[in-house]
């Protein structure tokens, strides 16, 4: 393919700051509202269990790991 000769950066200025779409914003600003809602019981039972189910398979998938066994490339 030939060069048309106009000079394109994917990167813009140095200066300019990466912009977020606003569907990505608009997400995390309700992420953001449903966790910090005190009066919504039922989605912070949800996020909650989520979180206790998350710790718990964190506590039996990394309980195997011995970290003074020793290393074999070491």
């Amino acid at each position: 393919m030939a060069s048309s000769g106009v000079g394109v950066s994917a990167a813009g200025t140095p200066n300019e700051a990466p912009e977020i779409p606003d569907n990505v914003g608009d997400w995390l600003c309700g992420v953001y509202h449903f966790a910090a809602d005190r009066n919504d019981f039922q989605g912070n039972l949800i996020l909650n269990l989520g979180l206790f189910a998350v710790g718990v398979w964190l506590a039996r998938n990394l309980n195997d790991i011995d970290p003074m066994a020793p290393q074999l490339g070491v």
